[in-house]
């Protein structure tokens, strides 16, 4: 009676790893799709206009929650801004300084050396007004999540009503491509216009979605044209290299193919 028992159990096992395949099916992430980015490939570069319009959504709606802690103000000058600009840009933001003279903080404009300051003083105020979720450090968010850039685009862009049957927990939200689908984290991106352009462009939602991960991008790999022209220089020296040294061996090899050859009537 053992085997016949077996068998049953082996096959409940079967059934009930279908019933359950579906649901671990809906909770999983779907694979966010490939999008076209300047700084791909061996010869990509930073697309400056798109780098000032991401920092504008940046500023405008994600910097209510989410620090840049790696970033100062004079950073801003890569990506196009004058000097006067930056200035500009970090006097609108206040920092903590001091002590002064009292033995006293206080807070002042911020100045171009000044990290950009982030929504709230520590980690536990952020997660008091986020009901307990703490919103991620966006400077280096491209590299440290599976599929870069894609991801966050599509984490971006993926915020619709939940399929029939899922349940949404209270507080949470449905997005296509986070894992479980549900997250703490409201749309933030809403409608096209959301915001307006400095430069004019349209501020569509998949735009503003692309132009902010384009800089975040740069944030988390600023050095990255600076890497491809080095390569490039690398390149290059190490195709003259070879020509060089191919050039250098046939020379050494006609001259010894030339003395083993026979003497004319030998």
């Amino acid at each position: 009676m053992a085997k016949p028992r077996l068998v049953i159990a082996a096959a409940a096992l079967v059934i009930a790893g279908g019933l359950g395949n579906p649901a671990r099916a809906q909770e999983e992430a779907s694979t966010p799709p490939h999008q076209q980015w300047s700084f791909n490939g061996v010869f990509g570069t930073y697309d400056r206009a798109a780098l000032q319009r991401g920092f504008q959504v940046y500023k405008e709606v994600c910097s209510a929650c989410h620090p840049l802690k790696h970033l100062a103000f004079r950073d801003l000058e890569e990506i196009g801004y004058t000097d006067d600009q930056v200035k500009g840009i970090a006097g609108q933001s206040q920092v903590t300084d001091g002590p002064n003279d009292q033995g006293q903080m206080f807070q002042r404009p911020a100045r171009p050396s000044d990290p950009i300051p982030g929504p709230f003083p520590n980690d536990e105020a952020a997660r008091a007004a986020n009901n307990g979720a703490l919103p991620p450090d966006l400077s280096l968010i491209t590299k440290a999540r599976e599929h870069g850039p894609d991801y966050v685009h599509a984490l971006m862009t993926g915020f619709k009503d939940a399929p029939a049957g899922f349940k949404i927990n209270d507080g949470m939200y449905y997005n296509e491509f986070f894992p479980g689908h549900q997250i703490k984290m409201p749309p933030p991106l809403t409608a096209d216009g959301q915001l307006t352009y400095a430069d004019g462009a349209k501020a569509t939602i998949p735009q503003m979605a692309h132009d902010v991960v384009t800089f975040l991008s740069w944030a988390a790999e600023p050095n990255l044209e600076d890497r491809h022209r080095m390569g490039f220089k690398v390149i290059l020296f190490l195709v003259v290299t070879v020509g060089v040294l191919y050039a250098a061996k046939r020379k050494v090899w006609a001259k010894l193919h030339q003395k083993d050859e026979p003497l004319p009537g030998a």
